[in-house]
Parts: C-alpha cells; structure tokens; sequence
C-alpha cells in the first residue's frame, strides 16, 4: 500500500491548509470570545456564514463525500486531520458531523423525495441535522437494546421514546434528525429496526435539554435529550424501508469513524504544537519547561503516538476503500481505541506543561480533552471495539 497523496489530495491539502491559515485562524479566538459572551450563544454568528460563502466559492466544500469531491477515505483522510486542528472548521467546509454521516446515508439509501427534501439543503449548508440513536435507560452501547419504537400502522409510522446525546440538535438550522426505532421485536436481531427522517417541527417531539459534556455545552451545536410522543409520520419518511435501521447504520459508521479519528489526530497535533511552544518559552527553575524533569522525553513520546495512530488510520482507510467495512472492521475498531486514547494523552501533557492555564478558555485544550475523551464512547465504547477485534483475531484460530 502506498500512502503517498494523489495529485488531487495533495492539491486539496494547499488550500485546505492555506484556508485554515488565511481564513479561520486569524478569527476563530474572536469568534469563540463573542459567542461566549452572549446571553443566548445557540445562535449562527454572521462570520460563520460568511467563512461557509468563502469555502464554498473555493470548491472547498463537501469534501468528505466522494459523489461531490471525488476524493476516496484515504484521500479525504488528511484533509479532516487539518480541519480538526479548529473548532469550527467542519462546519465552515460543511465537512462537519453528524451531518456527514446523515448525508451519506441520505446519498446511499435516500429515495429521490427525501434526497430533493433534506440532502441537497443539507449539501448547500442551508440546514443542519441530528442523528437520534443513543438512549438513557438502555445500555446503549448494545444496540439491541433500543427500547424506542417505529412502528408502521396502515400508512404511517409511529414514534415513541427518548433519545439523548443526540449532538446538533441545539443548532438553530438543525430542522430533521435520524430517528432510529424498533419496528418487529421478533424478526432476525438485525432486521428489527428501522431509521425514520423526523422534521423537528413535527408534533409529538420535543427537546427536552441540552447536556453538558464536563460543564460544555458545545454551543451551538450541542448535545441534546429528545422525546418522541406518538409521532406520526407516513411512510415515505421511512429510510430505505421497515426493518434496515442496522444495515443503515453499518453503512454510515465505516467512513465516519475515520472522520472522527483523522480529526482527533489534527486536534493532538494541535496540542503537541502548543506543548512545545509553551516548553520553548516559558521558564521554571532557570530553565526552559522543555529541560525540567521528562518533559523532552514526553514530547517525544507524543510525536511517536501521533505518527503511529496516524499510519493505523490511513491503513484503515485504505482498507475501506479497497475492501469496503467487511474487510475494514477489524482495523476501523483499532483505530476507534487507539486514536481517542492517544489524543487524552496529547492534551493531558500539554494542560500539564500550561499549568493551571491549561484548565481555563484561555487556551483550547479543556474543550479538546472534553471532545477527545467523548469519542472514547461515540460510536461504540473502547470495550466493543476491542471485542471485535479479538472476536476477528480468535477466528483465525477456531477449527
């Protein structure tokens, strides 16, 4: 395998990385000192959109869908890693989750109604969307669980239940969320399930809170507790039809969790960044903070994690794109526990080397080991995927 860039990641990667530089930089501190201010910062600031204006007129826009960009994961895989060195880069690049994952399962099993209705304003970055599958009496990290239902009567679909960490529903353009539901308890465990578009102004849902994640609330994104109360939909609001909720939801996870774990990489490189300048330039003792006790041997240390996670999601990139999820799934759950863990590890050494001023707003890393330390549980916590991958690896030795 080679994992040199192609002509077009390469060339992606200048303007990405020159558009991180020029554009969102110079104004992200700003952007995130006025929005802290406000009395009601669940509001879109007028330099958000006008940042989105400019990526779009650039064709840097919708790059992690390869129907729009052309770019494979492995090509795509570099690119998230720039933007998640900032918080708001995804979104100015509409490169940002959970919208992914919902357009993509929009683009692969959409009908042409739903498409025209929720995906192509989601591809102009008109409207933002919310994925509802994570539940608070189950435990959800076995799906199976679900305890929320979709059931069809006559014509309709029929929601009831409670969802939470549903993340973006705060935003003031998130106007559908992804429902998934228990439609036949007694078909094949796999084919119970079904995945219903909800427009939130649909009676019978209501957000119920915004949850802090360690005190944050990720304005304006945010991570939400949703009720659904007898809401009624027909059944063209179904995806893909009755009972394919977990093909659906296989479909989506593969390419997210690169996009998730290539991010978290762009973020520990931040951290690392910020670490050695604070090492070079501050100074305890009469010595720069990069002589005093292990700290060289940590930075270094964290240099080796990085690179390492980032040749292990490349590979796992590669693999899905050569050989689709199936041939994938081993490496995409190393990825989801190696990547998040190192990233903890990263920034914990960077807060270290700042002090006390590494736990305030005045630097990112709070927020960043906030978010990293989330991922450990999104889209599956750490103690499933080592259970997949275990399951793969015993198989080789089963008779």
């Amino acid at each position: 395998m080679d994992f040199a860039h192609s002509a077009k990641a390469a060339d992606y990667l200048a303007r990405v990385g020159d558009f991180i530089r020029t554009e969102i930089e110079p104004v992200e501190a700003d952007y995130h000192h006025e929005l802290a201010a406000m009395d009601d910062p669940w509001v879109v600031l007028p330099v958000i959109e006008e940042l989105k204006a400019k990526a779009r007129e650039a064709g840097l826009w919708n790059l992690f869908l390869k129907a729009e960009s052309g770019l494979a994961n492995v090509e795509y895989a570099p690119l998230a890693e720039l933007m998640g060195r900032s918080f708001i880069a995804p979104e100015v690049f509409n490169c940002n989750a959970p919208d992914t994952g919902n357009m993509e399962v929009l683009h692969m099993y959409g009908s042409d109604e739903q498409k025209k209705r929720w995906l192509e304003p989601l591809l102009r970055g008109e409207i933002r969307s919310a994925f509802c599958m994570t539940e608070p009496d189950v435990a959800s990290s076995d799906a199976t669980n679900m305890a929320a239902t979709a059931v069809v009567k006559n014509d309709e679909i029929v929601l009831n239940g409670r969802k939470w960490f549903s993340t973006g529903i705060g935003h003031p353009n998130c106007k559908v969320a992804i429902f998934m539901g228990l439609t036949d308890p007694d078909a094949h465990k796999y084919a119970r399930h079904s995945m219903v578009l909800v427009p939130l102004d649909t009676p019978g849902f209501k957000l119920e809170r915004m949850l802090p994640v360690f005190g944050r609330h990720d304005e304006p994104f945010g991570h939400g507790e949703v009720s659904f109360t007898d809401v009624r939909l027909p059944l063209d609001a179904v995806i893909a039809g009755p009972g394919r909720g977990f093909e659906i939801a296989q479909g989506r996870l593969g390419p997210g969790r690169i996009h998730h774990c290539m991010r978290l990489i762009g973020l520990a490189e931040k951290a690392l960044e910020l670490a050695c300048e604070r090492a070079t330039q501050r100074e305890a003792f009469g010595k720069p903070l990069a002589n005093l006790g292990g700290n060289r041997e940590r930075i270094a240390d964290a240099r080796i994690a990085i690179e390492q996670a980032r040749l292990l999601v490349l590979n796992a990139a590669w693999k899905l794109d050569t050989y689709g999820l199936k041939g994938a799934l081993s490496e995409v759950s190393q990825i989801k526990v190696v990547v998040p863990n190192m990233a903890l590890d990263v920034i914990d050494m960077s807060i270290q080397l700042h002090g006390g001023a590494g736990m305030t707003d005045d630097f990112p890393l709070a927020a960043a080991y906030a978010g990293a330390r989330s991922l450990r549980l999104a889209d599956g916590p750490d103690e499933v995927h080592r259970g997949v991958v275990a399951r793969i690896e015993l198989k080789k030795y089963s008779s």
